[in-house]
């Protein structure tokens, strides 16, 4: 498997974890299928650039509350309020459902948004894309005959 496969695995992973439109899960189960013998690296390559890509997320969340009430500013308040009232139901245990298409980017902004410690925003982020990525390389690995 060569440096670029990887590049592009971490990439594709980064972008899907962001507010782009973008998905990472095929390009996954299409390289356990083409690299059986090295799913532990295509998840931990994946789940890394998820995260990350999460991370990124966090700090742009963590910075948007400085231009609040500016006249471009992308959130109503009605939005942030929901936000905050969501957040403040579930709490950091929301980030566990970082790994779900459609809320869990969202919930990485609004846990930045809201201030939950990094640290803690990273462990349950990481795990729950690790267990994501996992998922999807063992049902492709099984599927494909593995």
């Amino acid at each position: 498997m060569s440096l670029s496969v990887l590049i592009a695995l971490f990439s594709s992973s980064f972008l899907a974890a962001t507010l782009f439109p973008a998905q990472s899960e095929l390009g996954l189960a299409f390289l356990v299928g083409s690299y059986p013998d090295q799913i532990p690296a295509l998840v931990l390559v994946a789940s890394l650039g998820n995260t990350l890509g999460a991370c990124l997320n966090w700090v742009i969340g963590s910075g948007a509350r400085r231009l609040e009430g500016r006249w471009w500013f992308p959130a109503r308040p009605s939005s942030l309020a929901r936000g905050q009232q969501f957040y403040n139901r579930y709490g950091h245990w929301s980030l566990l459902l970082s790994w779900m298409p459609i809320i869990g980017d969202p919930i990485t902004l609004v846990a930045g948004v809201f201030k939950e410690p990094f640290w803690r925003f990273l462990v349950l982020v990481g795990l729950a894309k690790t267990g994501r990525y996992l998922v999807v390389a063992l049902a492709a690995h099984s599927w494909g005959g593995g």
